[in-house]
């Protein structure tokens, strides 16, 4: 997909999966958000930059992965199987986020080996009251298995580059700073809004969209390869 589209797609994502980040975060931000008023915004920030960071380092793995599936066989063939499967993944984002299909946190299991190592080293980290604490704990956070996370991961492959593919991440990433930053500073209950069926719905409906309209252009995609008319980096 041209990339400002697909990184469109990917902040969205971030973005209408409040409910689900506040879920997946809300112990550690309801741990930052009982620190003193003046700590707690710099501690979010913080905590957020570590968790982001990770996910950078993980969309440049992706993107280093996907970048040597096209050094295989030819081109092109790869490039178009990459695309159609980043788009399906929207789909299936699209159907999670709505609440009507549970594959996305199937992809969740695959991530469970990783994070049993990685989650003990937290301990010694909590409370994190300090930034070094918040930033080390966030950038711990960021490997917990999450279905959205492993996702838009699955885009970040299509990029093909190391920088492109931390690219992908970071809109990710940014999409989900808002809604942590208003689920533990600002409104307390909006995780309860967040996860309400009509935002689900909406959300998903959204970012399904996204996915059947990259499908759509998928019919005359390698033509446009061709001719040049068609960047997917």
């Amino acid at each position: 997909m041209p990339h400002e589209l697909g990184l469109a797609a990917v902040f969205l994502v971030g973005l209408l999966g409040a409910g689900h980040c506040a879920g997946m975060c809300g112990g550690i931000v309801g741990a930052l958000s009982a620190q003193p008023g003046g700590a707690r915004m710099w501690l979010h920030l913080t905590y957020s930059t570590g968790r982001i960071a990770s996910y950078c380092l993980a969309g440049a793995i992706a993107g280093s992965v996907g970048g040597l599936g096209l050094m295989f066989s030819e081109v092109l063939p790869v490039q178009l199987v990459l695309y159609v499967l980043a788009n399906v993944m929207l789909l299936i984002l699209g159907l999670y986020l709505a609440g009507l299909s549970p594959l996305a946190a199937h992809f969740e299991a695959a991530g469970q080996l990783l994070w049993r190592r990685i989650q003990p080293l937290g301990r010694g980290l909590i409370p994190a009251d300090t930034a070094p604490r918040a930033l080390a704990v966030g950038a711990l956070w960021g490997w917990i298995p999450c279905g959205l996370v492993y996702g838009v991961l699955a885009t970040a492959l299509l990029s093909g580059t190391v920088g492109r593919g931390a690219l992908v991440m970071l809109a990710f990433g940014l999409g989900t700073l808002p809604n942590l930053l208003l689920t533990g500073l600002i409104i307390r209950g909006s995780a309860r809004v967040f996860q309400g069926r009509s935002f689900r719905t909406v959300s998903g409906a959204l970012v399904f969209g996204f996915g059947v309209s990259g499908l759509a252009h998928a019919f005359d995609l390698g033509e446009k390869i061709r001719t040049g008319l068609f960047c997917l980096g």
